[in-house]
Parts: C-alpha cells; structure tokens; sequence
C-alpha cells in the first residue's frame, strides 16, 4: 500500500508530467487490470456449462444460448459509453459503481431460479462489465507515462489475451467439481477485493466534472438500436440460417439504419455520447480496424479449437481448458517480456511478425486428421498464444499511446468495441463456414462411396464382418456397417471443414498487413498523426 509521504509525493509529481509515480502507480495497474480479467473471463467462462445449466432450469437449447447472448448485446453497448460515463460521474466512482455492480450481478446469476432471472442478471453483468474493460485501459494510459506504458499494457493484456482460454477451464472444472453456479460465486471475493483496491488506490475523482453536461439521450437510444441489432444478428444468424429468416432480416436492417443515423446524430450534436471525432486520430482509426481482425483471429480462432476438441476429438469440457491452458501461459510470459521492450521498437515490425507467426500457426492446424491428438496441436497452440501477443501489445500502444490525454478515454472505448465486434463477426463467420463447408465436404465424399467402388465395398464387407463376430445377424450387421461407414465420412467432413477454416484465418491475418502503413511507431516518443 502506498504511504502518506507516497501520496503527497503524488500530487506533487502530477502538477508537473500528469502521471502518477512510484509504486502506486503499480498498484493502480493491478487494480483496473483485474476488473478487466472478470469480465474478460465471464464472456467465455458460462460456455461449457449451458448444457448443466439447461438441465437444472429446463431450458431448450435455443433458450439457454440467451445465457450468452444477452452478456454479449449488453457488454458492447456500454463499451463505447465508458468514456461519457466516466466523464459525467467521475472514472474512479464509475469504475467503483461497475466493479461493484458486476460482483452483484454475479451472485444473483448464481442465486437465479429460472431462466429469465439468469438472463436479466446476465444482461445486468454485461452492462457493468463493459464499463471495466475500456475504463481499466483508459486509467493505464493515464497513469503511466509512455516510456512505461509498455509493461502497463502488458499486465491488462494478460487479462485480455489469456481470459478466453481461462475461461473455459476453469468453467469446466468448477462445473464437474461445484456445479455451474460456482462459474458466479467465484466473482464475488476476487470482486470485493477489487472494489476495495480501487477505493484505495485509484486518484479521486476531479472536482471540475460537467456534471451538468446535457445528456444525448438520442445517441444513446440510437447506439442500443444499432449496436445492440449488430451484436443479435450476429449471435443469432446461423441459428435462424441468416436472411432466410425475417427476424434476422430485420435485426439487419434496424443495424444499418440506426448505424447510420448514430453517425450521423454524434458528428453534429454539440455533446455526443460517443465522441467520434477521436477518430481524426489516423492512428486511431487504422489500429481500431485492425483490432476487430484481431478480434476475429484471437476469439474466432479460439472459439474453433475448443469445437474441434469437444466435436471431434471427444474432449471433456476440462480436458478442452487444459489443451488451451499452455497457450495462454505463453501468451502471459510473452506479454510481460515483451512489456519491457515494446516502447524501444517499432510496433509495425512486431505486428507484423505476430501476423505473420499466426498465418503460420493457422496453416499447421490446417494439417488435421482424424488422428489428431493432443500432442500434435501442443506446439501449435503454444506458438499462436505466443503470436497473438506480438500483434495485441505493440497493437494497443500504436493505437492509444500516442493520443493526447483528453482522447485517451473515448479512443479507448472505441478501439475495444470494435476489437469486440470483431470477435462477434469472426465467430459468425466462421460457424457459418464451418457448416457450409463441411455439407460440401460431405457431399464430395459421398459421391466417391458408390455400390461400384472397389474400395467402399472392401470397407463395408470388413465392417459387416466385425459387427456378425460380435454376434449381429448379417442384415443388423449389414446396417450397422452402413451407419458407421456414414459416421466416418461424417467425421471425416468435419475435419476438412475445420482445416478450411483455419486456412481462412490465416489468409485473413496475411491480408491484413498493408493497414500497418497506417499505422503509428507506437513509441515513446511516437505523436498522434491526423487523419484529413
């Protein structure tokens, strides 16, 4: 804990460079970085457990996926709001008020006693939750003076990079072990811990706060519409097969209207919601697209390995965590290594060769079989922790490092927005890849196994022959050899349609590297260039 001499020294050393010194400052670091881990963790923790949590409240497999659904829609509408929040209220009282609201919100989802409860509560936890996320990175580059920033970035990234392979972990083993209510109680003491630290050691509040500033409560309704419409559509399209539904349609529809109308209404009114003038920052602009292809490739990616595991390989849920645990620890040891060097190196170079290692690592999943193991996706799952880090560090500190001050806030929230939505449309994207591709693979393999196809009749005599020495008459045989022969090329479908889309991701990071022309130095001594 900082001492009184500590915090007089403080407010001394902040009339002078605006950043906080000593070991305070550390602790401040600490502090935001551990609200964004929660809620980080909380986006994917609830995953392994619907199907225990379907069980306990009779709930249909489309009913339940609102579990995750209304976190989401909930958590990237208030992310962009963070920075008009946090100015009316104050950053510290709002950081307090959603670190606090979060922990409550845990423990009601964990008390709920039927669906609607859970999913209110969970919609109450992702409104709090995306007030964390952007704050916790706003504070750090406030606190830390640039030289430092990158081992400040470093430890929120940790958070950020290793939260969706924690995730799933520790929700499958609180699950197995507890039951799915312990994947929220076990917010509550980490929660009151932060709230604790962040009373003692984020700065007071300024006194100087437009707690009158009028409210823009059109851009703000305007955001939910839009926003929330995006995030539905995504969550929601390839359950309702997109555009063949007329619900998604018009999710579709309300997303691009009230986008545009939100664009409109915060360039011309005189006190936005949303400050989207931030992205005359060229900087700014160029890193928050990259960030939501960062966002495609680190949560899409993801999101695929645990579904190969668990689809075809037949992992448990904990067996699942622990086969992605490795490639988080490489990306937190990375993070801090790289902490300590990225301010001295050009932040293109190193997001390039983090792009570049990605397209790599994604090309070598792409050489699955069905034969896959775990010792076989080890090395490529540790590289592509270690790889993802040398795109998202030296990423945040090109995009934020080098705003002035006073944008740092709402730069801040709109480079997670969109680094969030990317997520959402990658993992959209790839769902519905992964089906479109494996009914075409199905369908290739299907037209090879014919009744005048040496081969196939070769396997299917072999198989009837099994199934009759295990005591099957020859027609139940006959049948059984058929449905397993289905099952093969079923499981043989599947494969290829997830090497395909592994390839995709890794096309789509090769893709991406002329945006880094557009991008700043993200040094120390790196300034803000202007977009005209």
């Amino acid at each position: 804990m900082a001492t009184t001499h500590d915090r007089s020294n403080l407010h001394s050393t902040n009339s002078q460079s605006g950043y906080v010194q000593g070991s305070l400052k550390w602790a401040i670091a600490f502090t935001a970085s551990l609200g964004a881990i929660l809620e980080v963790i909380d986006t994917s923790i609830v995953n392994v457990a619907l199907t225990d949590i379907q069980a306990t409240l009779g709930a249909t497999v489309s009913e339940v996926g609102w579990v995750v659904t209304g976190y989401a829609i909930a958590n990237v509408i208030l992310i962009p709001l963070s920075a008009w929040l946090g100015d009316v209220f104050g950053k510290k009282t709002y950081f307090v008020f959603s670190m606090a609201g979060f922990t409550i919100a845990s423990v009601l989802c964990g008390f709920a006693t039927n669906l609607p409860m859970l999913v209110i509560a969970r919609i109450l936890q992702g409104l709090f939750g995306g007030g964390l996320l952007a704050k916790a990175q706003a504070i750090l580059f406030e606190t830390f003076p640039p030289a430092e920033q990158g081992l400040a970035q470093a430890v929120f990234g940790v958070g950020v990079i290793a939260g969706p392979a924690i995730g799933p972990t520790l929700g499958g083993y609180l699950t197995d072990t507890l039951g799915w209510r312990w994947i929220f109680f076990i917010n509550l003491p980490i929660g009151i811990a932060a709230v604790v630290m962040a009373l003692l050691f984020l700065p007071s509040d300024s006194i100087k706060r437009k707690i009158r500033q009028k409210v823009d409560w059109l851009g703000i309704a305007l955001l939910v519409v839009a926003v929330g419409s995006l995030q539905t559509f995504l969550e929601e399209g390839e359950k309702n097969d997109w555009f063949n539904s007329s619900f998604i349609t018009t999710l579709a529809f309300s997303a691009a209207i009230g986008l545009a109308l939100f664009i409109w209404r915060e360039l011309t009114t005189k006190n936005p919601a949303v400050d989207l003038r931030v992205l005359r920052h060229r900087s700014l602009a160029a890193g928050s697209v990259y960030s939501g292809i960062l966002g495609m490739g680190l949560y899409g990616a993801l999101f695929a390995v645990p579904l190969f595991a668990q689809g075809v390989l037949r992992f448990t849920a904990t067996q699942t965590g622990w086969l992605l645990a490795p490639g988080a620890l490489a990306s937190a040891i990375v993070m801090v290594l790289l902490g300590k060097i990225s301010s001295k190196v050009d932040a293109r170079i190193l997001i390039a060769i983090g792009a570049v290692g990605t397209t790599l690592v994604m090309f070598q999943l792409a050489t699955i079989t069905p034969q896959t193991g775990t010792d076989d996706l080890f090395l490529p799952l540790l590289w592509r922790g270690a790889a993802t880090v040398l795109m998202f560090l030296p990423l945040s500190l090109a995009t934020l490092g080098s705003l002035p001050k006073s944008d740092i806030s709402a730069g801040s929230g709109f480079y997670n927005l969109t680094r969030q939505l990317g997520g959402s449309i990658g993992i959209a994207i790839l769902t519905t890849l992964l089906a479109q591709r494996e009914a075409f693979h199905r369908d290739i393999l299907l037209s090879n196994l014919t009744s005048y196809d040496l081969e196939t009749n070769q396997r299917l005599n072999a198989l009837t022959g099994a199934f009759q020495s295990r005591g099957s008459d020859a027609a139940t045989a006959h049948q059984q050899a058929l449905t397993s022969l289905s099952q093969l090329v079923n499981q043989q479908a599947a494969v290829l349609s997830y090497a395909d889309i592994f390839r995709f991701v890794g096309v789509v990071f090769l893709c991406s590297l002329p945006l880094l022309l557009f991008l700043g130095k993200g040094g120390a001594k790196a300034k803000a260039p202007i977009a005209h």
